[in-house]
């Protein structure tokens, strides 16, 4: 019988990761085709929000390689707890940046975008400066359902939390 339940936990795992790498590179991505096709210009808040997204896809495919080929499943185990703590650590700064677009807390005082429209023009370039405005990380680019970018991510890597440690915990009947 523990054969069947590690068997068990093993595909729940693999498709625990597949589904988190799926998620968070499409998260991740909703965000870059926000900014590079709707025009949304993110902030140094934004920007640092992505960073667990980018380090966590490729590791949920490594789980899912890890899991699919019955590597030890501490490691699997693992991964998906490292996973969980990079989504825990983007809910940090969800929370945060969320709170200063609703001025519930001061944000940093260099927030400004780090990226900025490039121009192809070096007679407009002086202007362009001038004119091009980066995002202030206190002021929401838009809100749906009455939650801002920072705010659906926060849910995002809440969701993505719980599943990654329901994942990483989940019951077996090995002893790794």
């Amino acid at each position: 019988m523990p054969m069947n339940l590690t068997a068990s936990t093993g595909r729940l795992q693999t498709i625990t990761a597949a589904f988190l790498a799926i998620a968070m590179a499409a998260t991740v991505g909703g965000a870059l085709g926000f900014e590079h096709l709707g025009g949304f210009m993110p902030c140094k808040l934004c920007l640092e929000q992505r960073t667990p997204y980018y380090i966590g896809a490729p590791l949920m495919v490594l789980a899912v390689f890890s899991s699919s080929l019955k590597w030890p499943g501490w490691l699997t185990r693992g991964l998906l707890l490292i996973g969980a703590l990079l989504m825990t650590y983007g809910l940090v700064l969800a929370v945060f940046h969320a709170g200063v677009e609703w001025k519930f807390w001061a944000g940093p005082t260099d927030c400004s975008a780090a990226t900025m429209s490039i121009t192809t023009d070096a007679g407009n370039l002086l202007s362009d400066l001038n004119s091009v405005r980066p995002p202030a990380c206190d002021q929401a680019a838009g809100r749906f359902l009455g939650l801002s970018f920072a705010g659906w991510n926060a849910a995002a890597s809440l969701i993505f939390l719980a599943v990654g440690l329901y994942a990483a915990f989940a019951r077996s009947g090995e002893r790794a």
